[in-house]
């Protein structure tokens, strides 16, 4: 469990820093300059977290998923990366259609940009974040407990990064169901059970504050402005 426990925090890191980075590398790669350092760096992604989602999905050694667990896996994690991978590219020829705004090939490339690469990569990340906490629901450590410390912080942290990478998408119709959904299901049914689950301990904390995020924007602005569209990023 203790190692679980840890990993939730890892993960959480790797992934704020993996996600939030590239909107601030903007600088052009000195070996391909029609390249920026985000899209470098945004290369790795899938490569560093999808082992490290695989790692939280087998719970314990000892407690290996199934076929049809992982087949399910495998589907989502694909969703995950095929729109990872078009945003990536398709972001990366945006910026050298900018001055052809109301061209075909701008207004295709804003369509893979910006809508499906965005809902295939977060059906994938919901998806994936739904499969953990089932598979922790079924498997949990009856003879132990935490003490809940990595798993509030990497909640808070993930929370965090969970409402941006939302908001910045523009993918709430999807984002914030699903947060609220969890944190109602975690908030009935399991909140008994946190110290015995660390991966749904985790999540739910995320989409509490992920939830309590969403609202406060909302407020705030009336609705779900992008963070660019608000020019806080490129």
């Amino acid at each position: 469990m203790t190692r679980l426990s840890r990993l939730t925090l890892i993960f959480a890191a790797v992934f704020a820093i993996l996600i939030v980075s590239p909107a601030f590398l903007n600088q052009q790669f000195a070996l391909y300059p029609l390249m920026k350092n985000g899209d470098v760096t945004d290369i790795l992604t899938p490569l560093i977290l999808i082992p490290i989602y695989w790692l939280l999905f087998q719970i314990d050694r000892g407690k290996l998923p199934g076929a049809k667990e992982t087949i399910v896996f495998l589907i989502a994690a694909a969703f995950w990366v095929e729109g990872q991978g078009m945003h990536l590219a398709a972001n990366a020829i945006g910026h050298l259609t900018e001055t052809i705004p109301t061209s075909d090939i701008a207004q295709l490339t804003h369509f893979f940009d910006e809508v499906l690469s965005h809902y295939l990569w977060h059906i994938g990340l919901t998806a994936l974040m739904i499969i953990l906490i089932v598979r922790q629901w079924k498997n949990p450590f009856a003879n132990q407990r935490s003490n809940l410390v990595f798993e509030i912080i990497a909640g808070l942290i993930h929370g965090f990064n969970y409402f941006i990478s939302v908001v910045e998408a523009g993918t709430v119709p999807l984002g914030l169901p699903i947060a609220t959904g969890i944190s109602a299901f975690g908030l009935i049914w399991g909140r008994k059970h946190l110290r015995q689950q660390p991966i749904l301990a985790f999540f739910l904390i995320a989409c509490i504050f992920a939830t309590i995020l969403f609202a406060g924007w909302f407020i705030k602005f009336g609705g779900f402005p992008q963070f660019s569209e608000l020019g806080l990023i490129q």
